[in-house]
């Protein structure tokens, strides 16, 4: 059994509750929060034990793993404290505000003998393994192209305010509209990209404040960009566009075009999302092909989209899990659970160290706007 504990009970806490309930060999040992009455009300509607303080909670010898589900800015005086109270660390993204203080992570980690691995963990799903997969069997020859898409859909139009975690926690709007979806979503297709394509050698990005009045509460603040657009280009050979937004509609897919087909995963936020095949020397879907008909002939676009290709089936039953309510259909718990296990077994977990420097580096890049970058980090 790895025992851990839980460092910020906010919103995305439940997200990880409800989720490691699926993997057997983790056990929550203790949660500590800045805040007195959210903490209170987080354990007592999980049944968890409270923590007097930060210092109990990094001292505790039962703890084998602190996982640090703070805000942004606090990632990376908590992980340095984690580490040097001797705790392995899986940390929600990013591991610092810096590309520096994400390196200092890493290599104080090292330096201690200890792992310190990044959320998020979509990169670690069924969907993400099956898609892995059919480019391994070259079901769509190589990889060429990727459009990954992170839009979340107009949220500051929505009724936000009154949105809350099961244990009743508000969901930080403010606080993600100083941040920037940049720093809170990128990493969900840059898990998947990274993954499935190596590191990358070179990109160029962009981000804007496309919207600066976020209505009611956000006057004064200082908010952050809330669209981004990268273009990175992998060592592998693939080149791909990631854009991340909190405006456009809900869009989480991806597209992965080979010189021989495409493949489209529907949600990347979806643990067993739909995986979609075409190939393009293979007859389309009926469906597909009546659409085309029929918009050939009336010279107008249907008002509905298809899904290009046939869906793949998994190759077996999906397990019995336990997921967070749509949108947020993630195994949150599984990047720990994976880590546990790696850690157990001598192994080096996958999105921990140099790798999880490499996602944080991109997602600042991205977040920033600083045009032509190559990463300092790679693996």
């Amino acid at each position: 059994m790895t025992n851990t504990a839980l460092v910020g009970a906010g919103f995305v806490a439940d997200y990880y509750m409800t989720t490691l309930i699926n993997h057997d060999g983790l056990a929550v040992a203790g949660v500590w929060d800045r805040n007195p009455d959210r903490l209170a009300q987080f354990c007592e509607f999980h049944g968890l034990r409270t923590y007097a303080s930060l210092d109990a909670c990094l001292a505790d010898p039962e703890v084998d793993i602190i996982v640090n589900l703070t805000t942004p800015e606090s990632h990376f005086a908590l992980n340095c404290a984690a580490l040097e109270a001797g705790k392995h660390v899986y940390c929600e993204k990013p591991l610092g505000m810096t590309f520096d203080e994400a390196r200092q992570v890493i290599e104080l980690a090292a330096a201690k003998r200890l792992t310190v691995c990044a959320a998020p963990a979509n990169g670690l799903s069924d969907a993400q393994k099956l898609t892995a997969a059919l480019l391994e069997e070259g079901r769509i020859g190589t990889p060429r192209l990727a459009y990954a898409e992170m839009e979340d859909g107009p949220v500051f139009k929505d009724n936000w305010t009154e949105w809350r975690s099961r244990s009743g926690a508000r969901w930080p709007g403010l606080h993600e509209f100083e941040i920037g979806c940049t720093l809170e979503h990128a990493g969900y297709g840059l898990s998947w990209l990274v993954a499935l394509f190596g590191p990358v050698e070179s990109g160029q990005a962009f981000s804007a404040l496309t919207f600066p009045d976020k209505g009611p509460g956000t006057e004064g603040l200082t908010l952050a960009a809330d669209f981004s657009v990268g273009c990175l280009s992998f060592g592998s050979g693939v080149t791909a566009r990631l854009t991340c937004g909190l405006a456009a509609p809900r869009d989480r897919s991806l597209t992965i075009v080979g010189d021989e087909g495409t493949i489209v995963v529907r949600d990347l936020w979806d643990d067993r999302s739909p995986v979609h095949l075409s190939r393009f020397d293979a007859k389309r879907p009926l469906l597909q092909r009546l659409a085309g008909r029929f918009e050939r002939q009336r010279g107008q676009v249907l008002p509905l989209r298809l899904t290009l290709g046939r869906p793949v089936a998994y190759p077996a039953a999906p397990a019995t899990k336990q997921l967070a309510a749509f949108p947020s259909q993630i195994d949150f718990g599984r990047g720990i659970s994976e880590m546990a296990r790696a850690l157990r077994s001598g192994e080096t977990p996958f999105f921990s160290g140099a790798r999880a420097l490499h996602l944080t580096e991109l997602a600042l890049a991205l977040n920033s706007g600083i045009g032509v970058f190559r990463p300092r980090s790679s693996f």
